[in-house]
């Protein structure tokens, strides 16, 4: 089973939709004891990355989480918010985050956006630079789509998957061991974010 994480921020309900179109078992909880029971984890997440990591603090879920991804290394993907939630530091909120990779959530520089708005909202072509097993085999032109203000800023950048660009080029994609993240939404994102779906339902 995949324990879609609920922490209170996200759209859990359409995560879970596409795994069933999958014929994949996934679901929605909060329970520690199914959180620590299942295979794979998701980490989704819409809104304030401040109150995200308040809402991981105050139900215990952080220490938990810590010990299942860092101590016994269980995969685990962030999807939006939670992929910035895995970060060590966002702009957003001036807040620390789990910090399980090398990068920290910084607000899109509006100097190099050449008056595009913020936010990034809608589809758009990712570059894919390591080929690791959740991106694996996607239909030709990956394309996904997006929702968001703020973007990974890597000190690693062997860390990074695949890039997208929007006014400038950020990393849109990350792994590090057993700990992946996307900025898109796969759960928005048709065949492309099925196929996300399904190759780490197999990790």
């Amino acid at each position: 089973m995949i324990a879609i994480i609920n922490y209170g921020l996200g759209n859990l309900t359409s995560i879970k939709n596409m795994h069933k179109r999958l014929g994949i078992d996934a679901e929605i909880t909060s329970d520690f004891h199914k959180i620590s029971a299942a295979a794979k984890l998701i980490l989704p997440g819409v809104g304030h990355f401040k109150r995200g990591m308040e809402n991981l603090h105050q139900s215990g879920l952080k220490v938990l989480l810590d010990d299942l991804v860092l101590i016994q290394q269980k995969p685990i993907l962030g999807i939006c918010l939670g992929a910035q939630l895995i970060t060590q530091h966002s702009e957003e909120g001036d807040v620390d985050g789990l910090g399980w990779v090398d990068a920290t959530t910084i607000k899109f520089d509006n100097t190099k956006l050449n008056k595009l708005k913020v936010p990034h909202m809608g589809w758009r072509n990712i570059n894919i630079i390591d080929n690791n097993a959740l991106l694996n085999n996607l239909p030709a032109e990956p394309r996904f789509y997006f929702v968001h203000s703020y973007h990974f800023n890597f000190s690693q950048p062997q860390e990074i998957s695949a890039t997208a660009i929007y006014g400038y080029e950020f990393a849109c994609s990350f792994k590090k061991n057993n700990i992946y993240g996307t900025q898109f939404h796969p759960e928005k994102s048709h065949k492309f974010g099925m196929k996300v779906l399904e190759n780490f339902s197999k990790i």
